[in-house]
């Protein structure tokens, strides 16, 4: 694939876009070889007013309809697979309602096609500008998400996780299990883990949005009662398929020796603390030192765990 003949297919998921999608696909440059909107059973119709109007700037418009509500994951899955099914060498994912600039679609594409990554996707937290326009729940919720998804999925040099204007590679878009990604809000997190999982590069885009009157589908109630399920969840099939089923390196030997010593510690610990203290008696030096030094120990392995997890992020050569 070379930059003059990389066939590309941008993906727009639709739900509720009715007033934004007719601008978005306006705006969409030359040279895109096909234009895949996703009707995500949008009881607007977002596909049929797509559909009864011309645009001629788009070479190839291709509308899906799903019979039931899929979330945005299940629907950019959708319009991935078609992709896929094109033989597209690219794969651009662009939300409808018109938050992000088409314009720099060469900015994000660039990267894959000099091969330079991957995966690329946009990053509001780099442009002063964009993070002045924010509002305040997006950014406070974004800067928590962006420094556990570092930890989760392994991308630690990537922010601005939840950023949905992105680009993908055939080859490792071929890599993945489109199946088993998550369908919804979750969506763009569980791309980042799986990529990671699959060694895929991951690079950020100065990507400024552009904010209007929508409401953000990123709500405390979710950060605090639904996303530490799907991040634990997330974290531990990384580590166990990365470290113990496709590799076995000294992380894996440091975490499987870190990881007892350090719940010894905590758990021995408690309970001779509480033993102890329902006695009324000081707990002895010695075992004291039988909780505190596995504790040591261990939390020195899993720091050493953690350097190399940070050290192996993909890179391309």
């Amino acid at each position: 694939m070379t930059q003059a003949n990389a066939k590309i297919a941008i993906v727009i998921p639709a739900f509720k876009v009715v007033q934004e999608i007719d601008q978005v696909l306006k705006d969409i440059p030359s040279g895109i070889d096909h234009v895949i909107v996703v009707d995500d059973k949008c009881p607007l119709g977002s596909g049929n007013i797509v559909e009864s109007n011309s645009y001629p700037n788009i070479e190839d418009l291709v509308v899906i309809r799903h019979s039931k509500n899929k979330g945005v994951g299940g629907a950019v899955v959708s319009g991935y697979k078609k992709a896929i099914e094109l033989k597209c060498d690219v794969v651009i994912k662009i939300d409808g309602d018109g938050q992000m600039d088409v314009d720099r679609i060469p900015d994000l594409i660039r990267p894959i096609l000099i091969n330079k990554a991957d995966y690329t996707k946009g990053n509001r937290f780099v442009d002063f500008k964009s993070l002045r326009s924010m509002p305040a729940i997006r950014l406070i919720g974004n800067s928590i998400l962006s420094f556990v998804l570092k930890v989760v999925s392994g991308n630690w040099n990537n922010m601005d996780p939840t950023n949905g204007y992105t680009a993908i590679n055939a080859l490792a878009l071929k890599r993945l299990n489109l199946d088993k990604l998550a369908k919804r809000y979750f969506f763009e997190s569980d791309m980042l883990i799986n990529l990671n999982i699959h060694n895929c590069v991951v690079k950020d885009v100065p990507m400024p949005a552009i904010y209007g009157n929508e409401q953000s589908s990123l709500s405390v109630r979710k950060i605090l009662f639904q996303f530490p399920f799907y991040l634990l969840k997330g974290f531990f099939r990384r580590l166990l398929l990365k470290y113990f089923v496709y590799d076995f390196n000294m992380a894996s030997v440091y975490m499987l020796i870190g990881i007892p010593m350090v719940l010894w510690g905590i758990v021995f610990g408690a309970v001779e603390w509480w033993k102890h203290a329902q006695l009324d008696e000081v707990t002895p030096t010695g075992t004291v030192m039988l909780s505190v030094l596995p504790l040591i120990l261990g939390t020195q392995l899993l720091l050493q765990a953690i350097t190399i997890d940070i050290n192996s992020v993909p890179k391309k050569d």
